[in-house]
């Protein structure tokens, strides 16, 4: 197998901010035209909040998919808003709504053919101590990862130094994944993050090593990468140097309304692609 690329479809929708949205099976088309093999899914409306997506709108998805040849390579939550979404909440009530979320997505995620999760550790409120929102979250995950289990379904944790406070650094991820114990659960990593705490994006590649299981690519800003300091041939070797074979998906453009999604898919295509394929020795 060799390293494929999957486009996120926060920039698509209308989450977290209140960008253009394009219907899903739209998205799918505009991507697969683009060139990608894959797409990730964010579990929250228009595209795909679990309690909102029908049967029957699950089936026609599932076709369309299916039509473009296209895989969900991922899905992740919808993380803001509503009744809430944090694992490490101090109310049980909205623990125990995440948790249930997080089971929802995975099982959509599953039958669309999905087999990566994202989990987000959560966000330490004030009064909580950070041992104890580290606790919360260590227990859901233990929990959550019991379903995936059940749909074939392995969960990533992902450091979001630039949105949260409990799992910040790559060794805050792989001391949760050690923590927690379970064959289904490994680590991932976003290059926006790398870059936001000023670290070098493929020393987390080497430092995640076999325990890489799925990976973010953003330049700074959220911008396209190639667009900004980013430096995504290293990167790429890097990858290549652990034989990671699994998906590189973007997640770009999403954090601002002067957008356009089409521009930033193909810029992070174009840019990307060339390099994978040097690195593979495809011609």
């Amino acid at each position: 197998m060799t390293m494929k690329l999957s486009f996120n479809t926060w920039p698509y929708a209308s989450f977290p901010v209140w960008l253009p949205a394009y219907p899903l099976e739209e998205v799918i088309k505009r991507l697969s035209k683009i060139g990608y093999e894959g797409i990730e899914i964010g579990a929250a409306s228009p595209h795909a909040y679990p309690p909102t997506t029908t049967k029957e709108r699950r089936e026609h998805i599932k076709k369309v998919l299916e039509h473009y040849g296209m895989e969900v390579s991922s899905m992740l939550p919808g993380l803001s808003g509503g009744p809430g979404h944090n694992v490490a909440s101090p109310i049980p009530e909205e623990r125990r709504h995440t948790i249930e979320h997080y089971k929802d997505v995975i099982e959509l995620c599953a039958y669309w053919g999905g087999k990566t999760v994202l989990y987000i550790p959560g966000w330490q409120v004030f009064g909580t101590s950070l041992k104890q929102a580290w606790a919360w979250s260590a227990e859901a995950l233990k929990e959550i990862s019991k379903t995936a289990a059940d749909y074939g379904v392995t969960l990533v944790i992902e450091p979001t130094s630039h949105d949260s406070n409990i799992v910040d650094r790559c060794d805050d991820a792989l001391n949760l994944m050690e923590e927690v114990n379970e064959p289904n659960v490994k680590v991932m990593f976003d290059t926006f993050h790398a870059l936001y705490r000023k670290e070098v994006s493929s020393d987390y590649i080497y430092r995640m090593g076999e325990h890489l299981h799925h990976i973010h690519i953003s330049d700074n800003d959220r911008l396209a990468p190639g667009q900004g300091k980013g430096d995504f041939v290293s990167v790429i070797n890097a990858l290549k140097d652990i034989g990671y074979d699994g998906y590189l998906a973007m997640e770009i453009g999403f954090d601002r309304r002067d957008v356009e999604p089409d521009l930033v898919a193909r810029q992070a295509y174009e840019y990307l692609k060339p390099l994978i394929d040097q690195a593979e020795g495809i011609k």
